[in-house]
């Protein structure tokens, strides 16, 4: 959390919810007799002759936190729209706790949907913004005074409860519009870009906060989102669109390391990717002949074939860059520095290789302040990688 003191600055706050060993031991996406708490089948939305979401299936599970994440157009806030009751589906279905949500109001669905604008009333104070929506369902006054109460509470900003929103900063209004969010104790929480309007610093520290706030609360969250690291960071699983279709539902671990296709691999970070061809299967090695005439030995449990066109994937942090060569029979590539970006913990290096259409990139970790002779432009460099590195993408 992150509270404002007397000179306007934002302190981070320690939570005191643990949830490591909550979010460690939670996947019940693996139990076949769990029962989902949401359930997309074969749900398709057209808008004229544009389809927008294309026979998407989900399943998605009471107390996930779970991301929709993909470029602009892809469907992903349609698809979040439909479940908000905003958008009926053009055909399929869509159930939540076992109700088919076909013809139910958004008002009369289980599920709040918080906006990137945060939408405050101006005119209200913090509490009376929070309150809104329980007046509306006219709860009893005391129990309205009690729910705002704890709502302050969780977002920590008692102190705050009679100041407007133009008197509190990004981080601040976002809380509030949290708290008016969760405070009717829906089943589902939707966020549609919830955090985009907020710094890159305070950004990072939500993303913490929004997970603590989920586990302490045992709401399902399911966040739209374009932001790569933002996805990584909070979700249980994400789902990865594009073009309307759902391209990959995973962990944010598994979309990572085991990307099902080159899309997924390009989309999620940063990552090299290159032409090959299976030129030899040993148990599980793969000898693999690449652009400049190279020849790679790469692990993969991929059913393979002699003679097959397959894309190499690596992560830059997974790549390692030298002056000096390699011991030989060492995955290696000879090159020269076009570019460095210095980011303080990681250095980045863009490097032209002879044979290559397109430059590689590694990255290295700054673990020591000092170097014998650090790596700069124009150096002619070797780069390498373990045979477990890389990853063989058929498609």
């Amino acid at each position: 959390m992150s509270v404002t003191d007397g000179g306007g600055a934002e302190a981070p706050i320690k939570s005191q919810t643990a949830i490591g060993g909550v979010r460690r031991k939670f996947q019940p996406w693996n139990d076949p007799s769990a029962v989902p708490l949401i359930r997309f089948e074969n749900v398709t939305k057209r808008f004229g002759d544009f389809v927008a979401v294309n026979e998407v299936s989900i399943d998605i599970h009471q107390r996930e936190f779970f991301s929709l994440l993909g470029p602009s157009g892809c469907g992903k806030t349609t698809l979040m729209r439909m479940l908000a009751g905003f958008e009926e589906p053009t055909s399929g279905r869509i159930t939540l706790a076992g109700k088919d949500l076909a013809g139910v109001p958004p008002y009369e669905r289980p599920a709040n949907m918080m906006f990137q604008s945060y939408a405050l009333f101006p005119h209200m104070t913090v509490a009376d913004n929070i309150a809104f929506g329980l007046k509306m369902d006219k709860m009893p006054k005391s129990q309205i005074q009690e729910r705002v109460n704890q709502m302050l509470k969780l977002v920590k900003l008692e102190k705050f409860a009679g100041r407007k929103p133009h008197q509190l900063s990004g981080g601040q209004r976002q809380r509030v519009a949290l708290a008016r969010a969760v405070a009717k104790q829906p089943k589902v929480l939707l966020l549609d870009e919830p955090l985009g309007a907020l710094d890159k610093k305070l950004r990072e520290e939500t993303q913490f906060e929004l997970m603590d706030i989920q586990v302490e609360l045992g709401i399902t969250f399911i966040i739209v989102t374009h932001d790569q690291e933002e996805a990584m960071t909070m979700s249980d699983r994400i789902a990865v669109m594009d073009h309307g279709k759902l391209v990959q539902v995973a962990t944010p671990g598994e979309i990572y390391e085991q990307p099902n296709s080159r899309y997924v691999a390009d989309f999620i970070g940063n990552i090299n990717i290159f032409d090959g061809k299976v030129t030899g299967i040993q148990g599980s090695t793969v000898t693999l002949s690449s652009p400049g005439n190279n020849a790679f030995k790469v692990e993969s449990t991929e059913p393979l074939s002699v003679g097959q066109s397959v894309f190499l994937a690596i992560r830059p942090e997974k790549m390692r860059i030298s002056l000096d060569a390699p011991p030989a029979g060492t995955n290696s590539l000879p090159g020269e520095v076009f570019d460095i970006g210095y980011l303080g913990d990681w250095t980045n290096y863009v490097v032209e290789v002879p044979g290559f259409s397109q430059h590689l990139r590694v990255s290295s970790a700054n673990m020591s302040r000092f170097v014998e002779r650090p790596i700069t432009w124009e150096d002619k460099v070797h780069v390498s990688f373990a045979p477990d590195a890389g990853l063989l993408l058929t498609k």
